[in-house]
């Protein structure tokens, strides 16, 4: 019996979000994520989320705007409708000094109009009302603004940001080694960085880094309190002066490890690998010595204080954070993230920006249940995630392990990565391998930020199709995040721009074939047209560089296109390279493709 074919029945596509191109180009629907709503309070909970999977906890029905300070009065007739300045009186001497304060008094400050500016998708008073809400912080010292920092923020409601982890150790780096990895993270995309440093001089190397940076910066306070003395001598006077240096030093936004209490260390004992941060494991030794509570959770007012005078942000440390699959959501990890939600709590009253850290090691299955935990929990506050890696089994590849699941992470609710490198477990890393960690999670947070509907994220991405459509290289690479690694990659093989490429050659060059289809746009875009192929420009050191890492080309050949002229593979009265279609027959075309490699490296 013959084949029948019937009819495909009208498709049912979920409930559409934010188009992530600002034309709605191309013909995807849109996003999948939920419609934004940014708005003031409760109702912005689900901004730019994605839909629950059955199962997930729902969002928290508090924001900040439930935690205000014991001595601010909330006005008559606001009783239904408190999340807002307008229904808050504060004291007669009430003088706001952090972002939050502003938010909540109403005014829009310098550093939320340039976020706004930054974000481009967000109005001044959009970004007040998401800090006023807890859902969005703004890392901005105030001895930080008086150098280089440029304001940016950290929330649902923004973009999703990058951080990269740096720092000196008693057995690597120093100083200089440390600004020019910040400088490199900088040009590779990190919105924030965090100085670890753990040896040399640890004192210098921040205060250079704060005052060189145009990030902001995050330190864990507690590594530089006990340079020259053990853990169990770390008191509370010890504490509450090392945050005060380091806040008067220009610290954007602080780790503080408060949430590992006493009663969650036996919650630990049967881990395959305990505790794995390190602020977390030296804080569990001091309670065990003493016999006492985790003394940063004791003087967590008294911290409050401190960071409020100039305007610290809380980042408040997950310290019990699994190390290994194994050991991932878990009852030690849950534990600590329910004290983190009333350290929240706390710290909003203090009028403390803050945001939360999140877990190292999940399986793919259970990122989306702890980052929708974390935000039913901590009403909302921005989520900081380390990864997370989806497996263990690849050392030395967990810059890649670790952005597949940050990529989820992002897409289900966390704001803002920490970058993992190559490195990670194995050493300190090195300039490469903070570049590699950088782009890896710029693929993650940007890939979030298109499938959430952030407007205008993906128009970038469009832009670099219909350039290769039109098999324009030339802006298929000036578009690209890493322009010269994608020429040197494209001259490895072809150092000729022409209408295809050495990985399909030319009768199989699908993109060139749709281009030609009459009735096809594609490929006829009037902004990418170019008229003729062309022998490319010589390699860029760094390009060589690129290249000479690979080990694929010998030097000789790498030193033949770092030198070559146009002379190579054209047409010396025209100048057009003959390999390519529009000036020779098909078949003279096909035999070049065929042997333009050993054409090229001649």
């Amino acid at each position: 019996m013959p084949y029948q074919s019937t009819e495909m029945p009208a498709l049912q596509l979920p409930p559409m979000g934010n188009n992530p191109s600002s034309q709605q180009q191309g013909t995807t629907p849109g996003s999948f994520a939920r419609p934004p709503q940014i708005a003031p309070g409760i109702q912005g909970r689900y901004t730019f989320s994605s839909p629950d999977t059955p199962g997930m906890p729902p969002a928290s029905d508090k924001t900040a705007w439930d935690f205000m300070p014991g001595d601010w009065t909330l006005r008559e007739g606001f009783e239904g409708d408190h999340e807002t300045h307008e229904a808050w009186q504060p004291p007669a001497d009430f003088q706001p000094v952090t972002q939050l304060e502003y938010a909540r008094i109403g005014t829009v400050t310098p550093e939320m109009e340039r976020v706004a500016e930054r974000e481009g998708h967000l109005s001044p008073t959009q970004v007040r009302d998401e800090v006023s809400a807890g859902r969005l912080v703004i890392p901005a010292n105030k001895i930080h603004l008086g150098y280089k920092l440029d304001a940016m923020a950290i929330g649902r409601a923004t973009k999703t940001k990058i951080n990269a982890n740096m720092g000196a150790s008693p057995v690597s780096s120093g100083t200089d080694e440390e600004l020019e990895k910040l400088h490199w993270a900088e040009r590779w995309g990190a919105d924030t960085v965090m100085d670890l440093s753990t040896g040399g001089d640890i004192d210098a190397c921040r205060e250079a880094i704060i005052r060189d940076s145009t990030v902001p910066i995050g330190t864990v306070p507690i590594y530089s309190m006990i340079i020259g003395r053990k853990i169990e001598d770390l008191d509370e006077p010890t504490i509450l002066a090392g945050l005060e240096h380091q806040a008067r030093q220009g610290v954007d936004y602080f780790t503080i490890h408060a949430g590992v209490l006493r009663e969650h260390l036996p919650l630990v004992k049967k881990r395959l690998i305990g505790i794995v941060s390190r602020g977390g494991s030296l804080l569990g030794k001091w309670m065990l010595v003493h016999k006492k509570q985790n003394p940063m959770y004791t003087l967590w007012e008294e911290i409050c204080d401190v960071m409020r005078q100039y305007d610290v942000t809380f980042s408040i440390g997950d310290g019990l954070r699994p190390g290994g699959l194994a050991d991932a959501s878990d009852a030690a990890q849950f534990a600590e993230l329910s004290t983190l939600g009333e350290l929240t709590e706390r710290a909003w009253r203090k009028g403390v920006q803050v945001m939360i850290e999140g877990p190292g090691h999940v399986p793919f299955d259970q990122v989306e249940y702890n980052m929708k935990l974390e935000r039913q929990i901590c009403h909302g506050a921005p989520f900081y995630v380390l990864g997370p890696l989806v497996t263990d089994i690849f050392p030395g590849y967990d810059h890649i392990t670790s952005c597949i699941g940050a990529t989820a992470a992002a897409y289900h609710g966390a704001s803002m990565l920490c970058y993992v490198t190559p490195k990670e477990h194995l050493g300190l890393p090195k300039k490469d391998d903070v570049k590699q960690g950088c782009v890896a999670y710029k693929i993650a947070a940007h890939a979030a930020d298109v499938a959430l509907g952030i407007p205008s994220a993906r128009d970038r991405d469009d832009e670099l199709t219909k350039a290769r459509a039109a098999l324009n290289w030339e802006k298929h690479f000036e578009l690209s995040f890493d322009p010269d690694i994608a020429r040197a990659y494209h001259d490895e093989d072809l150092d000729v721009d022409t209408d295809f490429c050495a990985m399909c050659g030319h009768d199989w060059c699908s993109v060139r074939i749709s281009k030609e289809i009459v009735e096809f746009t594609s490929g006829k875009s009037d902004d990418y047209q170019w008229d003729r192929a062309k022998v490319t420009s010589a390699l860029t050191a760094e390009q060589q560089e690129i290249l000479e890492k690979r080990g694929v080309l010998s030097p000789e050949e790498i030193h033949r296109l770092a030198s070559k002229t146009k002379k190579v593979m054209s047409k010396p009265e025209a100048d057009k390279a003959s390999c390519h279609s529009d000036f020779v027959d098909a078949d003279v075309a096909k035999t070049l493709q065929e042997t333009a490699l050993p054409v090229i490296r001649s």
